[in-house]
């Protein structure tokens, strides 16, 4: 089942990734293509993501992790497993036919969590024997420590897809880098006896040409999605959603399309923005004043119909929410505090229930904003997680929420 109408909603499910050996492959040569700007201490990762977890359980939430939810759906699924290896060998750009064998022939003797366990931490070149090289391209794959990369940014399960309603979007990501994460998470949808009997809608899928992330969506109320334009989600992947969303008949009648900075600190439209209660949201000083909205509704034959819109933020969130709206900037005034608590993600808040969220203690600044405005803040130690440029909403995806009875 699936369900989200809000960003508040008293949260039930959650699909996250506890970090393994991923961040241990990662190395100061890679970094920069595998989009991290430090490597994690992986130990003190680990326990600081079970916090996470455990803060959620004490609250009532179901915790599930994609590695187990993949295994299992393989397990139930057998049938399936070549195809499954073979679709990430490939997706990993390996060319050597005879790397290409020993590869499956490596992931397919193992368990199907030890195999998907592999998968992300990446393989590497001294752990699979290869026969006896003899061409140039056999000899040019070995120079790499790595036959298939570490993906350590599956850490962050809210971008590979999105729970909007009662279905989802499953993504094509921006680089390359990331985008064999969306195999797990369309076997997991597809395979997984959870989902299996799923009455679900599919409102974007992993092959499309134009790059959507989930980071960059937000369902703000069962008829409001906000989405980013940003350096990650490209505008013609938003048209797209937007058409088959308003095809499957959904509740949703509006889409603001926020055309966001296109920088690493602004990477995500939920690094800048995210809601906290019914009304207030946790935001960005630099988005605060006008910003460009694009206004996606639909016209007859499947049309959509698209109005620029330059206005302030909070204009444009009241006069689509029905409502007052307040914003409470990260950092608060102080300029430094702003700048230094956004890039440890201050405004990438996990909302568990109204007025009631989780966040990362370094950012105490806005977190006693927050509580000043009366929202509940649990905290959680992030000393090497926030390392990896994301958020408590960043590292979860919500399966299920409960309606959310808006407060009039």
């Amino acid at each position: 089942m699936f369900n989200v109408y809000s960003e508040i909603g008293k949260l039930k499910t959650v699909l996250l990734h506890r970090p393994g050996k991923e961040l241990e492959n990662l190395t100061p040569s890679v970094l920069k293509r595998l989009l991290f700007d430090e490597i994690p201490y992986l130990d003190v990762a680990q326990k600081e993501h079970d916090t996470f977890a455990e803060a959620l359980r004490k609250e009532g939430v179901e915790v599930l992790y994609i590695v187990e939810m993949v295994a299992e759906a393989l397990e139930e699924n057998p049938e399936v497993v070549e195809h499954f290896i073979n679709q990430f060998i490939e997706e990993a750009n390996v060319k050597s036919k005879k790397v290409r064998k020993a590869l499956f022939d490596y992931l397919d003797n193992m368990s199907a969590k030890a195999m998907v366990q592999k998968m992300i931490e990446g393989i590497r070149t001294k752990d699979v024997i290869v026969e006896k090289d003899e061409s140039i391209m056999d000899m040019l794959e070995r120079e790499y420590p790595f036959y298939t990369d570490p993906m350590p940014n599956i850490l962050f399960q809210r971008d590979p897809f999105a729970t909007i309603g009662r279905g989802v979007s499953v993504h094509k990501m921006n680089t390359s880098t990331r985008q064999r994460e969306t195999i797990f998470s369309s076997y997991m949808l597809k395979y997984h006896p959870r989902f299996q009997k799923e009455d679900m809608g599919v409102y974007f899928n992993r092959y499309e040409t134009d790059s959507l992330e989930g980071g960059d969506i937000l369902v703000l109320d069962e008829k409001t999605l906000a989405i980013g334009i940003s350096e990650r989600t490209n505008p013609y992947a938003i048209e797209r959603l937007a058409k088959n969303l308003f095809a499957k008949k959904e509740s949703f009648v509006t889409i603001l399309a926020f055309n966001i900075p296109k920088t690493r600190a602004f990477m995500h439209l939920d690094t800048v923005f995210t809601q906290v209660d019914d009304g207030i949201f946790t935001i960005h000083p630099g988005i605060l004043d006008y910003i460009t909205v694009f206004e996606i509704t639909q016209k007859a034959e499947g049309r959509l119909k698209i109005q620029k819109v330059v206005a302030p933020l909070k204009d444009t969130l009241e006069k689509h929410l029905d409502q007052k709206i307040e914003l409470i900037k990260c950092g608060g005034e102080d300029v430094v505090a702003s700048e230094r608590e956004q890039w440890s993600d201050g405004a990438n808040t996990l909302a568990i229930a109204p007025g009631k969220v989780i966040a990362y203690s370094r950012n105490y600044v806005t977190n006693n904003l927050l509580r000043e405005k009366g929202i509940k803040v649990i905290e959680i130690p992030s000393s090497e997680l926030s390392r990896g440029r994301g958020g408590p909403r960043c590292m979860s995806m919500p399966i299920i929420r409960e309606n959310l009875m808006r407060r009039r």
